[in-house]
């Protein structure tokens, strides 16, 4: 599967991991939207359709971004727009962030998807059907 952006830049790729995604229907992770595109695909189909952000990586939220101190982080560590890091999540779970801007001990960091606010095309091709 490829994740493709409006300016035609790929985003991800399953094929150059040479791993490919496992999609589950019906449990919730996917959004109905995006279930509405694959519900029908067979071994071996290509299909290829585009979301608008709400139904594929979400609306930007506002209230993922955080303005922190920068005694927060650790000292050696190298912060600047871009740079991504990551937080303790519930459960022992990771949660990526990235660094959009720095001012002074301000660092701005955006806890967001990546790819949130943008729609996006997918480009896949059904390996299996389990």
């Amino acid at each position: 599967m490829n994740i493709v952006l409006e300016d035609g830049s790929t985003a991800d790729s399953t094929k150059a991991s040479g791993k490919p995604a496992k999609l589950n229907i019906g449990d919730e992770t996917l959004s109905p939207a995006f279930e509405a595109e694959l519900i029908n695909l067979a071994q071996g189909d290509k299909h290829s359709f585009t979301l608008q952000a709400a139904d594929a990586f979400g609306e930007s939220n506002p209230d993922a971004i955080h303005h922190m101190d920068r005694t927060k982080f650790p000292a050696d560590m190298n912060l600047e727009a871009g740079v991504i890091v990551s937080f303790a999540g519930p459960g022992g779970s990771e949660i990526p962030g990235i660094v959009r801007d720095v001012l002074g001990d301000s660092v701005t960091v955006d806890l967001n998807h990546p790819l949130a606010g943008r729609a996006v095309t997918f480009e896949l091709e059904v390996i299996q059907v389990l």
